[in-house]
């Protein structure tokens, strides 16, 4: 029996000292840093060091005597394993989005009590929200109190990786022109400067890299703008001189990254600022004096950047020849490996494939940690093996391995399940059911404009015609190697709104699955690229749009049911697959091009 403590159990004490001495009852720790967002540095893992849940979204509220995580059905499972022994409860949440954790604070804490949060790292229209939910159980909220800076010993410092320049061939839109473009925006609004904290939309702004954040090339930094200039705050030193003088240039200038909130409390009286609330912090919020008019808007630059423009989607097709030809040399090797008879484990099914995207043109790194989950760590949607838990792949089943890579042309993200062993009848009708719901969204046109979260339910049709759904969202935009998650679309229940619309160059991905607990799970995921449709029918209905799937690789037809298939949508999964074949054929030669050959066979 193991009888070693939890590491939260000793980390949750001096939190609830300093607590105490500030005569505070709860803390609330959301998954976020100054820049609210998704992947993290370590100074602001403050969540994951302190309750041992190590997924990359869920809220963690402290209490003088309670603690609980707040998690979506993707983490149910590894949160249950995680926290086991700690002390914390798991409460089980619908969605990322919930706010579930604001009624458990209102319930829990005494009337007149006080509620710690740092408000440099929680977004101004969660405050918003939280306070109004406070306020309304007579609990105070105090935001000017980072806890762990007195409760973390040993804190990650921030990063120090140097900042470079996305340069062409990749980059077609001079850093100049996207910032004359954020300026028009700016104008239409109003404003005479804009602030901007999210780090894809500032690297997408600059035409700038980093590798402050693992998977992500991008920089911590924050943006502010004027009608004629900008200054960027960044890590002293991060910048080399030569850049430097080009963003000068273009009218950017540097200063300290400590500096932002000083900045903004410098604007003159009369100035009009632009600010996303769901895209910058409380903190930075209470830095504008009042004399300052303030327009809450969504940054201009997260619908710019989310549009990609014909030349940039030229290179992303190329990215995916290369991620194609990658995942043909693996899969060719993988499947004469498991013939040999050679033990691979689920950590070799990462080691391997990162070794072949890392040999293609223009590879820089992943863009998530690959999953790779056999049989029960498939019904995992964000599982991932580790050094001391991890699956033999051996005896009969269904391997999931979810994986993408950067590119200095694109970001790719693809999911594929393959066969191990003898498949039932049940893997195929998971299987076949699955691919029917990606089938069916892959071939809907839909009116230009259309929310994203209207099209989802046309994914779900299929499964939910067998009473079967899946917990997490259809699909995410997905940036110009950028980030792999990157709004404003998505493909999701989300309650729907105007900034969701699909616009033509949008790189969405569609991956609908179904997930048996302690089985096994199905995904199966292709990047898409929003396109007009050539002729349209009907030009006095509007301009439409349709997907063109931009992931090559082949999906597995040894698991398919063809009795439950249409032959419409045998039609479409073949003329898939010669596409795959024709792009793919000539970047690969011996096994793996026979591996491909085989694996585009019609059906």
């Amino acid at each position: 029996m193991d009888t070693r403590l939890h590491p939260a159990r000793e980390r949750l004490l001096p939190v609830r000292d300093a607590l105490a001495r500030h005569g505070a009852h709860a803390l609330l720790v959301p998954s976020a840093d100054p820049h609210l967002s998704e992947y993290l540095p370590g100074r602001w893992q403050g969540r994951e060091w302190l309750s041992g849940f190590t997924g990359s979204m869920g809220t963690l509220v402290v209490t003088l005597d309670e603690a609980a995580l707040f998690a979506d059905g993707r983490y149910w499972s590894q949160a249950e394993a995680q926290l086991q022994g700690s002390g914390i409860e798991l409460v089980r949440i619908a969605t990322g989005a919930s706010t579930q954790h604001f009624d458990w604070l209102a319930e829990h804490t005494p009337r007149g009590a006080q509620v710690l949060v740092d408000g440099q790292v929680l977004g101004l229209a969660s405050a918003q929200a939280l306070r109004a939910r406070l306020d309304g159980a007579g609990v105070l909220l105090r935001t000017d109190l980072d806890l762990f800076a007195e409760a973390w010993p040993d804190r990650p410092a921030l990063p120090r990786a140097p900042v470079y320049a996305h340069a062409s061939p990749q980059v077609v839109r001079p850093r100049a022109e996207r910032l004359a473009a954020v300026r028009e925006a700016m104008a239409r609004h109003g404003a005479t400067h804009h602030f901007v904290s999210t780090v894809d939309d500032i690297a997408w702004l600059t035409a700038l890299r980093g590798a402050d954040v693992e998977y992500n090339p991008i920089f911590l930094a924050h943006l502010l703008m004027d009608a004629t200039g900008a200054t960027l705050f960044v890590g002293d030193g991060k910048v080399p001189v030569d850049l430097a003088k080009a963003l000068a240039t273009d009218g950017v200038a540097l200063a300290d990254y400590a500096q932002a909130g000083e900045a903004l409390g410098r604007l003159a009286d009369g100035s009009v600022l632009l600010v996303d609330p769901r895209r910058v912090t409380l903190g930075f919020r209470q830095r504008v004096p009042t004399a300052v008019r303030v327009i809450e808007a969504m940054n201009p630059s997260t619908l710019l950047k989310s549009r990609k423009l014909d030349a940039e989607a030229a290179f992303v097709r190329e990215a995916m020849v290369e991620d194609g030809a990658a995942m043909c040399e693996f899969y060719a090797w993988f499947e004469a490996a498991m013939a040999r008879g050679e033990r691979i484990s689920e950590l070799t099914v990462d080691e391997r494939l990162s070794a072949e995207r890392a040999k293609r043109p223009g590879f820089v790194g992943l863009s998530f940690s690959t999953i790779a989950g056999f049989n029960a760590n498939g019904a995992l949607p964000h599982y991932r093996a580790m050094p001391d838990a991890y699956s033999w792949i051996e005896g009969d089943g269904l391997l999931l391995i979810d994986s993408g890579g950067q590119y200095l042309g694109g970001t790719t993200d693809i999911t594929r399940v393959w066969p191990i062993g003898t498949v039932s009848a049940a893997h195929r009708r998971d299987f076949t059911l699955v691919l029917k719901a990606m089938m069916n969204l892959s071939r809907t046109r839909f009116p230009r404009g259309t929310p994203g979260p209207m099209l989802d339910a046309i994914a779900r049709a299929p499964l939910w015609a067998e009473g079967l759904d899946y917990g997490h969202g259809t699909g995410h935009g997905v940036g110009y190697f950028l980030n792999v998650h990157e709004g404003p679309q998505t493909l999701s229940k989300a309650v729907v709104e105007p900034t969701m619309a699909m616009e033509p160059g949008m790189i969405t991905s569609i991956e609908p699955g179904v997930y048996r607990p302690g089985l096994w799970g199905v995904r199966i995921e292709n990047l898409v690229l929003n396109v007009p449709v050539a002729t349209p029918e009907n030009e006095q209905f509007g301009a439409m749009l349709e997907f063109e799937a931009l992931t090559l690789c082949p999906i597995d037809t040894r698991c398919i049911d063809r009795t439950r298939m249409r032959e419409d949508e045998v039609a479409w999964l073949n003329a898939y697959h010669a596409v795959v074949l024709e792009r793919l054929s000539h970047k690969v030669s011996g096994a793996a091009l026979a591996w491909l050959q085989a694996r585009t066979q019609p059906i």
